[in-house]
């Protein structure tokens, strides 16, 4: 007997354009040098932003850390690979001087009523993300990307397909070279969610109108990363992607306000009742 499909997960339900909050904001000027910290997401909640972009590390001890970079080096004032640091140490770390490096944990206890985009930065945070979201039975409440299609594909068979996930760099080559969205579905087989892709990469305009359409006649959500510029914001928009994630948090939400299109609440910051 086959046995039954996992369900579906609700992650992409909620009405679009969806305003990602890319590492919680980091170049908003009230934060700018404490991304992918708790006080940078407080602040992107603040503004109304219900989805939440983040990337995950595991430490040598297996915590499960929301952290961009392979090395503390870039952001705290302590140097050293994460994966081989344990989570004392990686504790003593400050970003900005002043923030310590969450835990994926303390990041989605946090904000319960958040959706969180993560992206997959190292080949030990596989299965522990998987353990975390069976564990916290939250499917719905994640969407799962990397650019390493050894990764994902890991961790879309360690979750048997109840987590969402965006498409990796080969799929996203399908729907840009084959002919037909029909055949892109078939060829990556229904697995990726959304496409999640950068407007353009050198020459190439990535984010095409043609894109769009092949990636919708598929059923999958175009989100593109990451903009800044309110003219690129619009541009994109009328286009008819799916989702924007930003590190100016402040300028996307004013952007969607201006065309109707903002669909967070109206948070308490920058002149909010």
């Amino acid at each position: 007997m086959t046995p039954p499909r996992p369900p579906q997960s609700r992650y992409l339900d909620s009405p679009r354009p969806l305003a990602f909050a890319h590492r919680g904001g980091a170049y908003h000027p009230e934060i700018e040098g404490l991304e992918n910290t708790l006080t940078a997401f407080r602040h992107a909640v603040a503004l109304g932003y219900t989805y939440l972009e983040t990337d995950v590390h595991v430490t040598s001890d297996g915590v499960l850390l929301a952290f961009h970079d392979t090395v503390l080096d870039r952001v705290t004032d302590r140097t050293g690979s994460i994966e081989d640091a344990t989570w004392s140490e990686v504790q003593m770390a400050l970003i900005g001087g002043s923030e310590p490096v969450p835990t994926l944990a303390q990041l989605v206890d946090a904000f319960p009523d958040a959706r969180f985009n993560i992206d997959l930065k190292s080949e030990g945070a596989v299965e522990a993300l998987a353990a975390f979201v069976e564990e916290r039975e939250a499917w719905d409440r994640v969407l799962v990307g990397s650019f390493s299609v050894r990764r994902l594909e890991a961790f879309r068979r360690r979750t048997r397909g109840r987590v969402a996930t965006s498409a990796h760099p080969l799929e996203v080559a399908a729907f840009l070279l084959l002919p037909s969205a029909r055949l892109a579905r078939w060829v990556t087989r229904g697995r990726p969610r959304a496409l999640q892709v950068p407007h353009r990469h050198g020459r190439l305009r990535v984010t095409s109108p043609a894109l769009v359409r092949r990636a919708h006649a598929a059923g999958l959500q175009v989100h593109v990363w990451t903009i800044d510029d309110p003219i690129e914001m619009n541009s994109l928009l009328d286009r008819g992607v799916d989702g924007i994630m930003t590190d100016r948090t402040d300028i996307l939400r004013d952007v969607l306000r201006a065309r109707g299109q903002w669909n967070g609440p109206h948070g308490g910051r920058e002149g909010d009742s």
